[in-house]
């Protein structure tokens, strides 16, 4: 019998009210594990000790709280071997990719370690004479986070840390399709210094747990990474309790590249960005706006490397591109493909189902020519292996598609131009811009978070966190006459 991996209730490891299966995308034989799907009587009673356990973590001194985030961060990036298989298994993006993953949310623990010890506050003259003012942020209270499936630890690291670094509680409900390395996270959790009932797992689905989560008038604040429909369905719940959230939602970004530019240097961005974790990432290149005087080399390389990538099991050495993480999301894929060539693109290479050597939900890496953007594969967020590319006459086209979309996350640009590259980023309409990089890939110690339907709320990551995760308070004192 598989032992049933539970969840983190009010301190104690519980089974739930069912469980679901976990199997690996690249082998569907290979049985991950099976998963506690908490209760609505469970989630009333972790939240209940949250409050109490998030007072007694919030009068803990600064160096305590240190240890503990330290100690969190240096066990993942130790175990960033082990624990990247684990995530590697369960969602299926190459091994090197979630060793990296684990490593850098690691870092996410030791940054926020640090900035333990940096909560300083602000003070000032008041214009009654007399009176001094004392401005300081205090924890917003019990957060409830809710994190996606394809960042499954990273993304889970980046709201946790900050959350436990400024004071509050937390509340975690990982995406069902990657339970394992939620669990994983939380046994690192559990085992540290920290009040019982500070930090809770409750894994479930989204329709049942997570909606009776977000209605709670115990939260104080939502964390969230999902859908754009998700999340307007959590701000609609949350502004009945006026709880505060913060939320990173869908994205279709582009890269521009000019005819100054390197080529060889943008299509290996181009293929990293469009590719890499299997296209399953916000930050995904998924619109190539290229200009006409380099459009067709440019094509010629990127079907070429794209043809040349090596689709494999997640595990297995040279692997560039795993499956994707489900049936639905194959299904969801090939719809796409589908959709493409009935609106008029041209499916230069890739967009299929593949058979492998170990049944799993694998497709070859897809690239459209001859797309405009008013398609709906350049306007809507597909998080597939695909891609497409838009011909353009001129920079200042290149800017007008760059920024015709509902989204706002992430875009870059490639060119030797610095004329070009320092307009582009000071007009391109995203959150994050990126000048002859990839748009996937963000630092930890800067702010992170898009416009339009990409983000809702507070900046995520660096002391922007902090706008989010505290509540300021402005104390007036009066101390009388000497």
């Amino acid at each position: 019998m598989t032992e049933i991996q539970k969840n983190l209730i009010a301190g104690e490891w519980q089974a739930g009210e069912g469980e679901i299966e976990n199997r690996n995308p690249s082998d569907l034989s290979d049985l991950v594990g099976l998963f506690a799907q908490a209760s609505g009587d469970q989630l009333d009673a972790t939240l209940t000790q949250s409050r109490s356990a998030q007072q007694e973590w919030a009068a803990y001194g600064m160096e305590r709280k240190q240890a503990v985030l330290m100690a969190i961060g240096t066990e993942l990036m130790t175990r960033a071997e082990e624990l990247g298989t684990l995530l590697s298994r369960e969602e299926g993006k190459p091994l090197a990719e979630g060793r990296g993953e684990i490593y850098r949310a690691g870092q996410f623990f030791t940054y926020y370690a640090a900035e333990c010890l940096r909560q300083l506050g602000e003070n000032a003259d008041s214009v009654r004479a007399g009176v001094e003012i004392d401005v300081r942020r205090e924890p917003v209270g019990t957060v409830a986070i809710i994190s996606p499936w394809n960042f499954p630890t990273a993304t889970a690291a980046w709201k946790i840390a900050p959350a436990l670094c400024y004071g509050n509680a937390v509340v975690w409900k990982p995406a069902n399709v990657t339970p394992a390395s939620a669990v994983a996270l939380t046994e690192i959790i559990a085992r540290q210094d920290i009040p019982r009932g500070l930090f809770s797992l409750v894994m479930g689905a989204g329709r049942s747990i997570g909606q009776r989560l977000v209605e709670s008038p115990q939260i104080d604040a939502i964390s969230f990474t999902g859908s754009v429909p998700v999340g307007k369905g959590i701000a609609a719940a949350a502004i009945q309790n006026l709880t505060k959230v913060q939320m990173e939602m869908g994205s279709k970004n582009a890269l521009a590249v000019m005819d100054d530019a390197d080529l060889d240097l943008a299509v290996t961005l181009a293929l990293g960005g469009a590719f890499g974790g299997t296209g399953q990432k916000c930050t995904a290149s998924s619109r190539l706006v290229v200009h006409e005087a380099v459009h067709d080399a440019f094509v010629e390389e990127l079907v070429a490397g794209t043809q040349a990538m090596t689709v494999g099991h997640a595990l297995e050495a040279g692997t560039q591109m795993g499956p994707v993480v489900s049936a639905q999301q194959l299904a969801e894929n090939l719809a796409y493909v589908d959709l493409g060539r009935s609106e008029g693109a041209e499916l230069a290479c890739g967009g299929q189902r593949l058979e492998m050597a170990t049944e799993g939900f694998y497709m070859s890496p897809g690239v459209f020519l001859n797309t405009t953007n008013q398609m709906r594969i350049n306007r809507e967020e597909m998080f597939a292996p695909l891609t497409s590319v838009i011909k353009v006459a001129s920079y200042d086209e290149a800017l007008s598609v760059v920024n015709d979309t509902n989204f706002g996350l992430t875009s870059g640009i490639v060119t030797t131009s610095l004329a070009r590259a320092t307009h582009f980023r000071r007009n391109a309409r995203t959150g994050v811009v990126t000048v002859n990089l990839p748009t996937a890939g963000t630092d930890y110690h800067v702010p992170f978070g898009g416009r339009g339907d990409s983000s809702y709320g507070p900046r995520e990551q660096g002391k922007a966190a902090a706008e989010f995760y505290t509540t300021v308070k402005t104390a007036y004192i009066s101390a009388g006459p000497v």
